[in-house]
């Protein structure tokens, strides 16, 4: 099929908390593209919004499952193929919530963090290979995310950002679109912050 941006596109649909499906959707992909040198784990949910002492224990492993587990169950399955061709830009989504924590999203800023350590470690593992691993780090964004939020929890985060504005979907797609590129050659184990000045380091 075409995508909206005149590019050929294969879709397939996979449970990324399911190891089996993960494998199955790399293989079906790959066999479709006939190479994978570009891949950006970015499903996620946020999760409830309430304070840590009030999340059950379902609440909190259906995050982390999505959100952290889904990562690794979808990386994992590319990296003999990126491997044996020496290539590969491996972009995570995370957030600046894995940096500053996430007052009402405990389980969202757990595993944004883990994201963070987890891409460190394999950009680590990997080298001195031509495959690296970032994570783009984006303050909160205006999308399908807010029907999960309350009005007071989205009116605190557009308070810590400096800009005073949400940032947009392309600006985060532009940093991804770097990181993801051959520009990005000597760059790996880092968080590209969209934050609008918010994150601190």
């Amino acid at each position: 099929m075409k995508s909206t941006a005149g590019i050929d596109a294969h879709l397939v649909e996979a449970d990324i908390t399911n190891e089996d499906a993960t494998c199955v959707a790399f293989e079906e992909s790959l066999k479709a593209l006939g190479k994978v040198t570009v891949l950006i784990p970015n499903a996620g949910i946020n999760g409830p919004t309430k304070p840590t002492w009030e999340y059950s224990l379902t609440e909190w492993q259906r995050t982390i499952n999505i959100d952290l587990t889904g990562v690794f169950l979808t990386v994992r399955p590319a990296l003999a193929h990126m491997r044996k061709n020496d290539y590969g830009r491996i972009v995570i989504m995370a957030s600046v919530a894995g940096k500053e924590g996430a007052v009402g999203a405990c389980a969202y800023g757990a595993a944004k963090a883990g994201i963070i350590g987890f891409a460190k470690t394999l950009s680590r593992e990997l080298q001195p290979s031509n495959i690296n691993v970032n994570c783009i780090a984006p303050a909160i964004a205006e999308t399908d995310l807010f029907d999960q939020m309350s009005e007071e929890y989205i009116a605190h985060k557009k308070g810590l950002i400096p800009k005073q504005r949400f940032c947009t979907v392309e600006e985060i797609a532009n940093m991804t679109v770097w990181a993801a590129s051959p520009l990005c050659s000597f760059t790996t184990g880092q968080i590209f912050d969209v934050t609008g000045g918010r994150a601190t380091y």
